[in-house]
């Protein structure tokens, strides 16, 4: 094949990548366009903020408060249905749960723009807006001010671990496949427990940098529980519809309960009543059968 040729066919891949390339970066302010309304058709309530109002969904139990509360952070995605259908399942446990839009307006189920979302957004402005909706939950009357907590899923997990070292009045905190690059030393100052799900065949978090943050935690004197789901998946656990289905998400979500019941109420997690078609005889054996099957490997 002749040199000129070579040229030709180099050109012609150029031009393809070139044209792919653009393609992917004119499709985020494409995607930005057609969903501007995202966020605002999913939340019910606007919090004062550091850079105007925060819109979030806010789901509260039928009882007569005071309630803990819990602060629940959106995947890379941005705020969607399966946060909003998460936070009203932990309502109905007693929790004032709060799911603050930490991208500030955007949301999307297009890869290169949840990428544009997570690596535009700046860390302080996350936590400015999160002090900004914390400082929302402790003035409110029917929360107990010293009994809030923050979980998170994915991108979501990652900063729900990254805002309780920024803010140690945090009360508990739950890390849904979320993995961030902390101080070792740093985590001393976290008072509460922590709750780690993380999927054994997660591609895009090593096994080893889970068992290296549990060790960590673990030298700092948190108390600590981390569960791992051989053979699922980042981002495992789903909406309401897979929970209840059972399997994986149903024992994780059910983790979570018994996690919350005893950091937050001080309640025995026997004495959870499981939802409608929820698999188990209650959140409390779950969580014992999960703690001798991954913590103890049984």
């Amino acid at each position: 094949m002749s040199v000129q040729r070579w040229k030709r066919i180099l050109s012609w891949i150029g031009l393809v990548i070139a044209v792919a390339i653009g393609g992917l970066l004119l499709s985020i302010p494409f995607d930005a366009l057609i969903g501007s309304g995202r966020v605002a058709a999913l939340t019910n309530t606007t919090i004062p903020g550091p850079a105007g109002p925060i819109r979030a969904f806010v789901a509260q139990p039928d009882t007569p408060g005071p309630h803990p509360a819990v602060i629940m952070i959106h995947e890379w995605w941005g705020l969607r249905p399966d946060i909003i259908e998460k936070a009203t399942a932990l309502a109905a446990d007693g929790y004032l749960v709060v799911a603050p839009d930490t991208f500030r307006g955007a949301s999307t189920t297009w890869i290169p723009r949840a990428i544009y979302q997570v690596t535009t957004t700046p860390l302080e402005q996350v936590q400015a807006d999160l002090d900004a909706v914390f400082a929302w939950l402790t003035a409110r009357p029917d929360v107990l001010a010293d009994q809030i907590a923050v979980i998170g899923f994915c991108y979501g997990g990652r900063m729900s671990l990254l805002y309780t070292l920024h803010n140690p009045a945090i009360a508990a905190t739950g890390i849904f496949y979320g993995m961030a690059t902390v101080d070792p030393g740093a985590l001393g100052q976290i008072r509460g427990p922590v709750l780690g799900i993380f999927g054994g065949a997660d591609a895009s978090i090593p096994l080893s940098e889970v068992e290296q943050l549990e060790r960590n935690l673990k030298a700092a004197g948190v108390d600590t529980r981390f569960l791992i789901f051989p053979d699922q998946p980042h981002a495992f656990v789903g909406g309401i519809e897979s929970i209840n289905a059972g399997g994986a998400p149903g024992e994780a979500w059910q983790a979570l309960r018994a996690f919350l019941s005893e950091a937050l109420r001080q309640t025995p997690a026997s004495q959870l009543p499981l939802p409608a078609g929820s698999p188990g005889s209650s959140a409390g054996s779950v969580w014992g059968m999960l703690h001798h099957r991954f913590v103890c490997g049984w």
